[in-house]
């Protein structure tokens, strides 16, 4: 086995203070998806939407990374084939942990993207729809994120991935957003092994040949720690 892929989602980040969309009283709890994650809600209410990010962005700044964005980081130093990390998480914590090139499908919260001239540059902590692009001048700053209805970013680099795994892993991610939860098929189509590593079955569970399930900070260290000594 040369070749492990890893899809990441909200549920490695859980531990680390940052809440997933389904969790009772957090920040998404407080705001509909329509109003804070898409296109027209933007559109329709540019400052709600740069006070949620900001708000994002703020609490992505303080967390640190957790036990299982450090196993991972350690995998990929230690690993002798290819360790690529796709991740739907836009907070910066696979970085902070060590990881390097990964693949941000959904953008970072730690950029700023330009709606008029697709400029990007590195995000003020607090963005308002007064904040100008440095290229054009145009107050039409927006964040670096993929909302719902857009194509995610690093797609042709992720489906030759995919094409290319020996295994594929799917950590803390629900299987409830696409093309994400479409991966495991695809990866097995191309005869990938498939592992799911979660806190509980996703929706799309049944298309992993092996699970493994708990809190990711306990799950993901001894599975790397597992599959680097098997190797050793």
């Amino acid at each position: 086995m040369k070749k492990i892929v890893i899809l990441t989602g909200a549920g490695i980040s859980a531990e680390s203070g940052l809440g997933t969309f389904r969790d009772e009283g957090g920040l998404w709890s407080q705001h509909r998806i329509e109003d804070v994650a898409t296109p027209e809600g933007f559109a329709r209410d540019p400052e709600l939407v740069h006070r949620f990010y900001s708000a994002r962005r703020q609490h992505a700044a303080e967390a640190l990374p957790n036990a299982a964005h450090d196993a991972l980081a350690r995998l990929e130093e230690r690993w002798t084939g290819d360790v690529i990390i796709i991740t739907q998480n836009v907070d910066g914590l696979h970085e902070k942990a060590g990881s390097r090139g990964v693949l941000h499908m959904h953008g970072a919260l730690s950029g700023a993207l330009c709606a008029a001239c697709a400029h990007r540059w590195p995000a003020p902590l607090q963005m308002t729809p007064e904040t100008r692009c440095p290229a054009c001048d145009a107050n039409t700053a927006r964040p670096d994120v993929v909302w719902f209805g857009e194509v995610p970013y690093h797609m042709e680099q992720i489906a030759s991935h995919l094409e290319e795994a020996d295994l594929f892993v799917a950590i803390g991610t629900s299987g409830q957003v696409y093309p994400a939860a479409a991966f495991v098929q695809e990866a097995a189509t191309y005869g990938a092994q498939t592992l799911e590593l979660n806190l509980e079955p996703s929706e799309v569970s049944a298309d992993f040949a092996q699970h493994r399930f708990g809190k990711a900070s306990d799950v993901v260290p001894i599975w790397v720690e597992d599959l680097l000594r098997d190797a050793a």
